[in-house]
């Protein structure tokens, strides 16, 4: 049996995942599973692995991550180029070939994460396996993902609450899905409201970081101090501040540095792992405002501060305060 796992809804692939794990009713299943590297895996090891008798068991688990992407098209830059095949050596038909015939021993399940429809050995194997396409949920798929995820931790949630709650977390399901945990134990019985979503989901912050950063990079230095002050009364640790503003600032400097390759906008938000379109937005408009040296000098201060905390010079908050003043000198 072949089953092939994909998309960029990595929760939900995994949970499929987990589901075909319980479906093998074995107890010596963890000792026949065998996991392997796609990107680099052979002909010959995968068959190897098939082909060699359970242990004390009628079922091998192979599970092979990365293998699909290695068939994917690259497109040659520039009008007219057509699209070259970035193809092992052995070719994708003698793959097919092997797993058309693997032993019935062996449960072979092919993971991986974003593809696209003219992958051939997708197309082939698609009419011998089991293809599971896990997109990243979006619009009302995603408000009927909370919603369901809500009423299974045995909560109730306020429309309003479940929209504000996709605006702020995005189709991050591993996310959201820890954050309704929180919410629904901090409701303890009653509906969760957009109050508690405001207080409770620390993507909340997000917007005032982001206006931090644009602050900081543009040397203003009474609204990054202002809000720094309003991050800080709200409950955010300095440690975490630290880290969302390095974190920014170094997805600018990558953004900045895939612009000037000419990297589409699609692929700048795969590379980066972006999942929520306010981040995309914010980090490209940024990127496109900021000198290159100022980002630098910018995250080599941020790198300081941590620093000066980490070896006790500083407290949190009076090293961010310091940060601030000679960001905005």
């Amino acid at each position: 049996m072949i089953y092939i796992l994909w998309g960029q809804d990595d929760f939900s692939l995994n949970q499929s995942f987990a589901e075909i794990k319980s479906s093998i009713s074995d107890e010596l299943l963890e000792s026949n599973t065998t996991i392997l590297d796609g990107e680099h895996l052979t002909l010959d090891k995968l068959s190897t692995v098939c082909n060699a008798a359970p242990f004390l068991s009628e079922r091998r688990l192979v599970v092979v991550r990365g293998l699909l992407g290695r068939f994917e098209p690259a497109t040659k830059s520039g009008r007219g180029r057509k699209a070259i095949l970035k193809v092992p050596q052995e070719g994708y038909k003698l793959w097919v070939d092997y797993m058309t015939a693997i032993p019935d021993s062996s449960i072979l399940v092919l993971i991986d994460s974003a593809l696209t429809g003219n992958n051939p050995l997708l197309k082939e194997l698609s009419k011998i396996a089991e293809v599971k396409f896990f997109p990243l949920l979006k619009g009302a798929q995603l408000l009927e993902w909370i919603k369901r995820r809500v009423a299974r931790e045995n909560g109730s949630i306020s429309f309003p609450a479940v929209a504000l709650l996709a605006k702020l977390v995005g189709s991050n399901l591993w996310v959201m899905a820890s954050e309704i945990d929180k919410l629904v134990q901090y409701a303890s019985g009653r509906r969760i409201e957009e109050a508690d979503v405001n207080k409770l989901v620390s993507y909340a912050q997000q917007p005032n970081v982001f206006a931090m950063v644009d602050a900081i990079l543009g040397s203003k230095v009474g609204i990054a101090e202002r809000l720094l002050q309003e991050l800080l009364q709200a409950g955010a640790a300095p440690a975490y501040l630290l880290v969302m503003l390095s974190r920014q600032v170094q997805r600018v400097l990558r953004t900045k540095a895939l612009k000037g390759q000419r990297v589409p906008r699609t692929q700048i938000q795969n590379k980066l792992g972006l999942t929520q379109d306010f981040v995309l937005n914010k980090t490209l408009e940024q990127a496109d405002r900021y000198t290159l040296e100022r980002l630098k000098r910018v995250y080599r201060k941020l790198l300081e501060a941590d620093l000066s905390i980490k070896t006790g010079r500083y407290s949190g908050e009076l090293a961010l305060n310091i940060l601030v003043a000679e960001l905005c000198q």
